[in-house]
Parts: C-alpha cells; structure tokens; sequence
C-alpha cells in the first residue's frame, strides 16, 4: 500500500479544487480522505491519525478564514501529527510569504493549479527526497521564505481525471442529486476586484483552457448514472458562451447531450457575464437543460462599474435580465451596492437598479460591499490610495465620504441577518425560487401558478422592505451627518416573512408529496 494523504477544505456543493488534487493521487495510487473544514476539530484530528497520513493538505479558499485555519493546524500540531502540512488555493498561491508567517505550522504551500505539484510534493516525501526542489512551491528557509519555478498552468484539462467528490458534500434539491463541474479554468477578464486573473496570469501557459464538449457531456453522464446526479452545476468562472468560439462549443455540448441521451433530461447552472446573454444560442441552452443563469452584475451605475473595471454597462445587466426572464430561465446574481469610488448618490443609482432589477418578485435582493481581495488591482490602488485599511484577514477601506463608512457600518448588522449564512432570509428565498424553478422542468404535471403567486408575493414584501430600511439609511446619514434610527419593527417583518415562507413552502410540499414520488426519477 502506497501513503496515506489527508485532504481539508469545504465541502458545501462540493470542492473541485480538492476533488481534481484526490483524483490525481488515487490514479498514482496514493490513498486520499477528504475532510469538511467544517467538522468538529476532535472529529478532524481522529481522522488525520486513524488515516496516518505522510501529508496533509489544506484548502484555503477565503482568506478570511485564514485565522480558523491556522488554529486547526495548530491544533492537530499540538495533539500529535507530525505529517507534512501543505496549503493551497489563490491567496497563498499570490501570498505565499503571508499564509507562511500567518499559518506558521505549513511546511510549504502549493501554489496556483495544485494537481501536479502535490503529487510530485508526496513522491518526494514517499522516497525521502529533497521536496525543496520541486518547481510550483513555497517554504521557508530559516528567516525568509522562498518559492520555487512557478510551474505551467496544465494545459489539456481532458488529461485529468474526474475530480473526487464527497456523496456527503452533494446537494440535492427535491431528491434530485446536484453535484459541482467545470468545463473551463481561468477567465480572459480583467475585473480590479476579482483574483481569478491575478491567480491563472502568474503561472505559465494559457490562462483560459476549455475542455471538450464531448469530454464534459460524458462525465455528466458517468455521474448520472453512477450517483444519480441529474442537477449539474457548472463552476466555471465564465462559461464558454464567449464569441463565435463559445457558440460553436455550446452547439457541440448540445450535440454531445443528445449523443450521451442526457438531452432533456438533466439540469445545469452556468456563471456568465451580462453581455454573453444571447437569445437564440441560450433558448438552444435551455432546451438542453439549463434553468439557471448567475450573472456578475456587481454595480447599477457607470462609476462603480469603471471602478471595478467591469467593462460593462447597467443597461447590459438589464437587457441580460430580460433576456433570460423571456427564455423562461431562472437567474442569481452578484450585486456591491458599496464600492471604493461610493458617493451618496452613487448608492442611490445602487439601490433604484435593485428595485427594478428585482421589480418581478422572483428573485431576492442581495448586496454587499466590494472587498479588495489580496493581490486584486483594486487592493494596490486602494494601498497607493493609503485608504487601504486593515490586513488580508480583515480588508477594508476608507469611503471618500466618512459618511458613507458610517452608513455601511449602520448596515452591516441588518445585512449580515438578511443575506449571510443558510438560515438568512435572502437564502432562504432563493433556495425557495430554486425549488420551482427544479419544479418547473422536472415535475411538469403539478400545479404552480398558485404556489408561484404566494413566492412572488412573498419576495417582493421582502424586497420592499430591504430597500426601504437601506433607503431610509441612505437619507438618514447624508442628511444628518451620522445619526440614525430604523423602525425595529421593519427588521421583524423579514423574519415573519422567513418564517411565513418556509411554512408555505412546507405545506406545499407535504401537499404534493405522493405526485413528487411518482415523479422522482422523470428525468432520471
């Protein structure tokens, strides 16, 4: 038996990253046990000594919770494993000298596209070679830290195995098993936020590599029929629908359904961005199978778009809406109503392009405050700015207006109750929406229009009533230069509304319960 390998990241919906790294070591013949970061630390720290592994290897995704995994490598450190730890994931990739000095437990880090360089990582370990010498990581050498050749990006993803995935990450949506994929890596855009492209652009080689349709469309079906997986959610950073190459991908995907007898019969979710919303070629994507559409909409007005260098427009977003809205297509999105160029009536644009975005009442309103992700554009402007404030841990910013910053902090309480975790109200709402939307193209022969009414009725009070208690914020502190009082009583409208809406949704459920049943498997 070859060594043993302990793998630790999250496992909501699943972890590619993780999976592809697993994936790669069992075919070299390596045993692989994944673990979810959100596991008790006496449950990880059993596992990692039952298992013996000659390393253990941690995902670090957030940087934020940089801190939390520090403490559990410092837990299982202090209980007695004695492996070699590694990290990878695009903050210590681009920050390797931080995650060493702030995770002082790591033996090294495994930097950018982790598959090749932790399997060459625990040859070295199996043989007792000198691992210092492989090209793609960083260690450090007494007071300092060094990184090695940083290695190429791989190009043919079709040369890598399917990726490893957890039955208990799963999510399953009405008892239909969906399971995480990717067609693509990397992202030709150029957004000041985001560290996609600081992450693919340090690493040799191309930084967009797409796989073949037919490749795709045959692993789908090996999980079909291997788990019972019929929901795809695609994790792309931006699904090929780009240009006259994005076109003819997608009709060769289309193709390749059809030839693997998948066509009609599952669902998929894709990411995009607003100006790749075409009609005819998405009306082709529908009828395929796909339901859900998550646009990058990010800002409602020019400014903030500039800021963030999204080299869109707000009537791109809206027409994107439109279009997909007349497809019959459920769509998410990703909204900053807080941006570093925030003025008050910038806001103000923020939250009117809410209100009509949402206007419908079939999606929840969401926003948060752009963050400056360590190695972002954004974060170095921010830093010659000296505006940058805090560390990679915790982020922030100086507002131009002080005003401003008291008015995010006077929300940030409320916000973190409407749109954070699995029990917000926001969530709560879109996983409703998600439901119907599953219901819609899965369960034809049960009857909405009466359940779809009460979710419209009930996401709209919930719009109404965040963007008048963020309206009545905005007024309150340009106006009055930082005082500020909202009706409590507001904020307990939402959770009746929660509460309203998952009883409802309960109801209908048990209601519908034997048609469900029956129907399980229709495109199974």
């Amino acid at each position: 038996m070859r060594p043993s390998v302990v793998l630790i990241g999250f496992q909501e919906q699943g972890n590619l990253g993780i999976g592809y790294v697993a994936a790669v070591l069992i075919r070299e013949g390596y045993a692989v046990r994944i673990l979810d970061f959100r596991q008790s630390r006496q449950s990880i720290l059993d596992a990692v000594k039952e298992t013996n592994p000659l390393l253990v290897g941690f995902s670090l995704i957030f940087q934020y919770y940089t801190v939390e995994f520090h403490s559990l490598a410092a837990f299982l450190r202090e209980n007695g494993v004695t492996c070699h730890f590694t990290s990878g994931g695009h903050y210590p990739s681009i920050c390797f000298e931080e995650a060493l000095h702030k995770i002082p437990e790591l033996d090294s880090v495994v930097r950018f596209e982790g598959e090749l360089t932790t399997l060459e990582l625990i040859q070295c370990l199996e043989q007792e070679q000198d691992w210092r010498r492989i090209d793609g990581i960083a260690y450090r050498d007494k007071d300092r830290c060094v990184a090695t050749p940083v290695r190429a990006l791989i190009d043919d993803l079709d040369s890598l195995p399917d990726p490893i995935r957890p039955m208990e990450s799963h999510l399953t949506i009405l008892g239909k098993r969906a399971t995480p994929l990717a067609a693509s890596r990397g992202c030709s855009r150029d957004c000041s936020f985001c560290s996609i492209r600081q992450f693919y652009s340090e690493a040799p080689g191309r930084k967009v590599r797409v796989r073949k349709p037919l490749s795709v469309a045959q692993e789908m079906n090996r999980l079909h029929e291997s788990t019972g997986a019929s929901i795809f959610l695609f994790q792309d950073d931006d699904f090929p629908v780009w240009g006259s190459f994005g076109r003819n991908w997608i009709q060769q995907f289309i193709t390749s359904l059809r030839e693997t007898g998948l066509y009609g019969h599952v669902l998929w979710k894709v990411n995009c961005r607003a100006d790749e919303v075409e009609p005819e070629l998405f009306g082709q994507m529908r009828d395929a199978g796909l339901y859900m559409v998550y646009l990058g909409i990010e800002s409602g007005n020019e400014e903030g778009l500039k800021t963030l260098n999204k080299r869109l427009s707000p009537a791109d977003s809206i027409r994107a809406v439109q279009t997909i809205r007349s497809l019959g297509l459920a769509f998410a999105y990703g909204f900053m109503l807080f941006d570093p160029s925030s003025t008050f009536a910038s806001i103000r644009r923020n939250v009117e392009f809410l209100r009509h975005l949402t206007a419908d009442g079939d999606v929840p309103v969401t926003f948060c405050r752009m963050l400056p992700y360590a190695g972002t554009p954004i974060e170095a402007r921010l830093k010659a700015e000296n505006r940058f404030r805090g560390d990679a841990l915790d982020p922030g910013y100086e507002f131009l207006d002080p005003r401003i910053s008291e008015l995010f902090e006077a929300l940030s309480p409320m916000t973190a109750a409407w749109f954070q975790g699995p029990d917000s109200v926001a969530n709560q709402v879109y996983f409703a929406w998600q439901e119907l939307w599953v219901l819609k193209r899965a369960f034809k022969t049960i009857e909405l229009d009466a359940y779809e009414r009460l979710l419209r009725f009930t996401t709209s009070a919930y719009n109404e009533t965040v963007l008048r208690i963020t309206q009545e914020l905005i007024d309150q502190h340009e106006l009055s230069d930082g005082w500020s009082m909202v009706d409590g009583t507001a904020c307990d409208e939402l959770s009746v509304l929660a509460a309203g809406l998952v009883r409802e949704r309960d109801n209908f459920i048990l209601l519908n319960q034997q048609l469900l049943l029956q129907q399980l498997t229709a495109i199974a």
